[in-house]
């Protein structure tokens, strides 16, 4: 067993009070430091680690994780994004010298794409507003269809197969015991400052590619327009109504995570793109090696679940999860607990 005793101290620089907001991180000074770091606490290149440890970070972006932004993930205590990424920042300077890579997830998205409002008409014409849940039913009785206006951006004008396709769509998230289609607000958006990094993640992670000489794997996932996208491991639904594909596993990725000697896992939110993560995560390693659960570590402090008040809460989706995760064999732990890698 490979046990981290002691622990970095948190670099001076780092402002828990100011994860919570939007700013320019300063590359040139941060690389400096970073190698002072290094040389000061003697931390070798993680080509170097014996043991090798992967920190995934899911989704720590700014449409998440910053109040008043998109989708911010409160959580049930209201700001629950924001304390996780202090703890998650805090947790990475701690642990600088025993992270081998650090791969953050980042979802991307466009405005038509089959979660956004855009994308669907009722019988008069209006696009359904956020947080309307879209069940197979109510395609196939025509509460819901595609819209029209639509079909030559995403289907070259075929408007049948469009429609066709969200009867399919809706009718697999069911037949798999997924989440019904959820119509979230506009957010991620390619190119906007939702999508990038909150940037108090973004300077852990730059520090930490300079001190140990690990380039950052930064993984995109949810651009294509005809499926969610929850897990950076495979879309909701990877077929057509005819069979064909329309998307695949990210199996690049898969093998690089089982690689490593430990995966750790954070990020938002805990019940859908961190749950659905790791869960695709398990169904690879039982059909690998169940064994392979026991390498994987997750952060609870470091993750919270979807709530709006008074329209969806997603606690208890997301800990009954949790507690199915633990029971196959990972470690559920605090950023603060030494860690303890077999």
């Amino acid at each position: 067993m490979t046990t981290q005793t002691t622990q970095l101290p948190i670099p001076t620089f780092f402002d828990a009070a100011r994860v919570g907001e939007v700013w320019r991180v300063p590359y040139g000074d941060r690389a400096a430091q970073a190698s002072d770091w290094a040389a000061q606490h003697h931390l070798q290149a993680a080509a170097d680690d014996q043991t090798r440890v992967c920190l995934l970070v899911i989704d720590a972006q700014n449409t998440f994780c910053i109040p008043d932004f998109e989708l911010f993930v409160g959580g049930r205590s209201g700001i629950g994004a924001v304390e996780d990424n202090v703890r998650l920042c805090e947790f990475i300077y701690r642990n600088l010298g025993v992270l081998t890579a650090i791969v953050p997830t980042l979802d991307t998205h466009t405005a038509t794409q089959i979660f956004h409002p855009v994308f669907w008409v009722d019988a008069a014409g209006k696009n359904p507003p956020p947080m309307t849940m879209i069940a197979f039913d109510e395609v196939k009785d025509g509460k819901w269809t595609v819209n029209p206006a639509i079909a030559s951006s995403i289907a070259k004008g075929d408007y049948a197969t469009l429609q066709a396709f969200a009867l399919h769509y809706t009718q697999r998230l069911s037949d798999n015991g997924k989440y019904p289609l959820t119509i979230w607000p506009y957010h991620s958006m390619l190119g906007g400052i939702g999508h990038a990094l909150v940037s108090a993640v973004e300077e852990a992670c730059f520090f930490h590619n300079i001190a140990r000489s690990s380039q950052t794997r930064f993984e995109i996932k949810g651009g294509n327009p005809l499926t969610e996208n929850y897990s950076v491991l495979r879309p909701e639904v990877m077929d057509d109504a005819k069979g064909d594909a329309i998307g695949q596993k990210n199996t690049s990725l898969i093998q690089t995570l089982l690689d490593f000697d430990a995966v750790i896992i954070a990020g938002q939110a805990k019940s859908h793109c961190v749950a659905w993560t790791i869960d695709d995560l398990l169904t690879e390693i039982k059909a690998t090696d169940p064994t392979l659960a026991t390498k994987v570590y997750l952060l609870e402090d470091c993750t919270s679940p979807v709530v709006v008040p008074g329209v969806v809460d997603f606690t208890d989706q997301a800990d009954a999860a949790f507690q199915r995760f633990a029971a196959a064999g990972m470690h559920l732990m605090k950023s603060t607990d030494a860690l303890a890698i077999a």
